[in-house]
């Protein structure tokens, strides 16, 4: 390679709960560079699924932790050429991605969710998430599928 590899970025740990993870999920759910307005939205969606869950001891934000647990995929597939050939080719996924994926897929799923507001929607979708339901978690249970109906190729790897 002719370039060096560029830095990973710092990022800092959002306010309420010095977290890196919840300032990266609130860098996804971020829109036209309005962090303050995802801040509120995403810390509104926590109070929701707080008030959801009042006869539980765990805190909305281990509700939040497991839900994205239940969402992060384990392997997808990767197109490769091969002669005249594309073969999908299951792949483990890196820490990093697996993690992103999962705050995109669930931010994505509960914009596409009906309901009032986006607190409402994500705080809906984090919840289908924690039951293994939704969107989200189909999406994730779609690629593990995919993954599985191709494992005859996993010798392609790259």
């Amino acid at each position: 390679m002719r370039k060096a590899k560029p830095k990973k970025r710092v990022i800092i740990p959002d306010p309420v709960y010095g977290e890196v993870m919840v300032a990266k999920f609130v860098n996804h759910l971020m829109l036209d560079g309005k962090k303050n307005t995802a801040y509120s939205v995403f810390y509104t969606a926590l109070d929701l699924v707080g008030q959801k869950n009042k006869d539980g001891e765990k805190a909305a934000l281990d509700i939040w932790k497991e839900a994205l647990d239940n969402i992060t995929p384990l392997v997808e597939v990767k197109s490769k050429r091969i002669g005249g050939a594309t073969f999908q080719v299951p792949t483990e996924i890196r820490a990093d991605r697996k993690e992103s994926i999962a705050m995109k897929n669930m931010i994505a799923f509960a914009r596409k969710r009906g309901g009032h507001s986006m607190a409402e929607k994500l705080a809906a979708e984090i919840m289908d998430a924690l039951n293994s339901q939704g969107g989200a978690f189909k999406r994730k249970e779609d690629m593990h599928r995919m993954a599985e109906a191709n494992r005859a190729f996993a010798h392609f790897r790259f």
